[in-house]
């Protein structure tokens, strides 16, 4: 008689298998999600600071024409964006000296909504950036690109 005998092969995952591997990728999310919405705020400070950087060459056409520009920033080209809710010109000051705002608002991350990118142009010539940081919480000093620390 020949000897029958069951293959019984394992079909599929334990239980205890399918648990293991939930729970790493829960471990894995709960790294992963806030260094993402950290990039995130960085990157939009980051973009918001290069969008009215692009307007200094604008100002200084202006101040070089003996234009002394003040009002919004669409004065320089500005054209809108989706994180910027609120933008000042102030050039009045004279002496080729002023200030270049943005306010972050719109579908900018919660971290940074209501932080303002300030470019400054002294009467030498010279300019400078910095941010004043979101009053609401999660705002982290991170954010500010190189160049552009935070004011307190």
């Amino acid at each position: 008689m020949k000897d029958i005998r069951m293959n019984h092969a394992q079909k599929g995952f334990t239980l205890i298998e399918l648990m293991i591997v939930v729970a790493i990728i829960g471990i894995l999310a709960a790294i992963a999600i806030p260094q993402y919405q950290d990039y995130i705020a960085r990157s939009q400070v980051t973009r918001v600071v290069g969008e009215i950087s692009a307007l200094k060459t604008a100002a200084e056409e202006q101040l070089m024409r003996g234009v002394t520009p003040s009002g919004a920033l669409t004065t320089l080209g500005y054209t809108s964006s989706d994180l910027v809710n609120t933008t000042d010109l102030d050039f009045t000051a004279g002496g080729g000296a002023g200030t270049m705002e943005a306010t972050l608002d719109g579908n900018a991350s919660s971290a940074v909504q209501g932080a303002v990118v300030t470019l400054t142009r002294d009467a030498t010539g010279s300019w400078s950036c910095a941010i004043t940081a979101a009053g609401g919480g999660g705002w982290d000093d991170s954010y500010a690109p190189a160049g552009c620390p935070v004011s307190p």
